[in-house]
């Protein structure tokens, strides 16, 4: 993003002034519609997650492989952003990302088995991971320097508002017609927002520079961060290190990361470049996104599943359940945004960790009972912390970083964010499967045929008209139900004790935080 402000090669050497009136309109429209259409994708899939999984004859658990994918192939991506940019130019990288998204979502439609889903729904995050940073470092370069801050806001309000639509429409398509509807609904957008980016930037292409690729580097990430993902996502089916194969993979992720870190620190040109951690506040800012990101993306995934698989709502109750998140966010983001200078932006993000852990700690205390009513308050109070959340935190990483490095601080920003939610869909499902196996061995001890409680229950049961074999098959329903109860307030539990965790981490950056600091703000 560095040299978007110079201009093509034949343009004057100034920087090319800010939009204004319709045409900086149309931008703003063009870089959200493709904001929300990449952020759509990854949240309308989750309500969608059994019904894909029982059409494609796998788990639930094995369904979650769609998500994890799909973020592991944008991580892998999203930190090349800088070096893209700067190689083909900032409006043509993220034009033809659109494009390529657009397509392989077609593909993704048109699966008929879970690995070619899987593997299309990877060559998605591919082809998506410059998308978010690009439309970001965009925006904010050509807004006026007095209106970067609500650049930000509105940035952020595109990744707020899809998750109110996402699991909505995601629940609705996939109850009324078929989940490969939820994929087909980008070609038109993609299309669309390719087409209105091309416009809105006519003639403001960035200056191309041929810098030579790190392949050592992206090589060793994509072998690294791969592994590691393939460690997560199969671990739990494979019993782990006791396979050959996983363990295998463990000691590859180990090496891979650990010369990746040690080759990016000395390359002369790094496709991750690590050195923007020596600043005190991206370091700190980046720890905070990555770890808030965990939580609040794994319970998000975590959310609908329990809903679904437990509580047995539809898809599209669940979807309807799950959207309120965004509704407070949408109308605070932008006052959050314009405000900006005048906050105190630890402040704002202890009370989004406050609100986050919070209603983290609600749902914890929910049971088998719950009805819809109960579930959607503390889901719209949610919505609090998603706009103190994600504008004061970026706001936090991109201060001090110079215009030069815009692009590349913002890449490894989003690919910390990317990484952490497809790890957190691996390991909060994981961890809820394991603990829900530790309390159905525990609750099934006590059902023997020599106790009076589970004797009693049986007599019950088959005074319904139940056999003795359909009634011990009600029991281990109903332990089962059970098992995932408690193990489902059990990650609740966790992520609310995180949340809280991170206020502490978030008082220890440092102002000032000027508005878009590194985005050649005039704050």
């Amino acid at each position: 993003m560095s040299e978007v402000a110079k201009g093509p090669a034949a343009a004057p050497p100034a920087e090319l002034p800010p939009l204004h009136g319709g045409k900086l309109a149309l931008l703003t429209v063009a870089l959200a519609v493709s904001t929300f259409m990449e952020v759509l994708d990854t949240t309308i899939v989750n309500v969608s997650v059994p019904h894909i999984a029982g059409d494609l004859g796998a788990s639930a658990s094995q369904g979650t492989w769609t998500i994890s994918s799909y973020g592991l192939a944008a991580a892998i991506v999203v930190p090349l952003t800088g070096w893209l940019a700067r190689r083909f130019g900032e409006v043509r990288c993220f034009v033809i990302s659109v494009w390529l998204f657009t397509i392989m979502s077609a593909l993704c439609g048109m699966a008929d088995s879970l690995h070619s889903l899987v593997f299309f729904r990877f060559m998605q995050g591919l082809v998506s991971g410059p998308m978010v940073p690009l439309s970001q470092a965009l925006m904010l370069k050509n807004y006026p320097p007095e209106k970067k801050g609500l650049a930000l806001a509105l940035w952020a309000m595109t990744v707020i508002v899809a998750p109110i639509f996402g699991p909505m429409l995601g629940g609705w398509i996939t109850d009324n017609y078929h989940w490969p509807w939820i994929f087909y609904i980008n070609v038109p957008v993609g299309i669309l927002a390719g087409w209105l980016v091309m416009s809105g930037l006519k003639g403001r292409e960035s200056k191309i520079t041929k810098q030579p690729i790190d392949t050592i580097g992206l090589i060793l990430l994509f072998v690294g961060v791969g592994s590691l993902q393939l460690v997560l996502d199969n671990g739990n089916d494979m019993d782990w290190f006791s396979s050959p194969y996983i363990l295998a993979l463990a000691i590859i992720a180990v090496v891979a990361l650990t010369f990746l870190v040690i080759w990016e620190l000395t390359d002369e040109h790094p496709a991750v470049d690590l050195s923007l951690l020596k600043q005190h506040n991206f370091r700190y800012g980046v720890l905070v996104l990555s770890l808030g990101m965990f939580c609040f993306f794994g319970s998000t995934v975590l959310f609908p599943l329990w809903l679904q698989t437990v509580l047995g709502f539809t898809a599209t109750w669940s979807g309807l359940a799950t959207a309120p998140v965004g509704v407070l966010a949408f109308f605070l983001s932008p006052i959050i945004g314009k405000n900006i200078q005048k906050l105190n932006l630890r402040v704002v993000a202890s009370i989004s960790f406050a609100v986050f852990g919070a209603t983290m700690f609600w749902y914890a205390s929910f049971n088998l009972d719950t009805a819809f009513n109960q579930v959607i308050i503390p889901r719209l109070i949610q919505g609090i912390g998603v706009a103190c959340f994600f504008i004061p935190v970026n706001q936090i990483i991109l201060s001090g970083i110079p215009p030069e490095k815009l692009a590349a601080a913002s890449g490894l920003s989003n690919f910390f964010r990317t990484i952490s939610g497809s790890f957190a869909t691996a390991i909060i499902v994981f961890m809820w499967d394991h603990r829900a196996s530790f309390h159905h061995a525990r609750l099934a001890e006590r059902i023997t045929g020599s106790s009076a409680a589970s004797a009693d229950y049986v007599s019950k049961l088959q005074s319904l008209g139940l056999s003795e074999s359909a009634s011990y098959g009600r029991i281990e329903a109903v332990i089962n139900q059970q098992a995932f109860q408690i193990a489902t307030s059990e990650m609740f539990w966790l992520t609310g004790i995180i949340f809280f965790l991170l206020i502490f981490f978030v008082w220890r950056t440092k102002p000032p935080f000027g508005a878009a600091a590194g985005a050649g703000g005039g704050h």
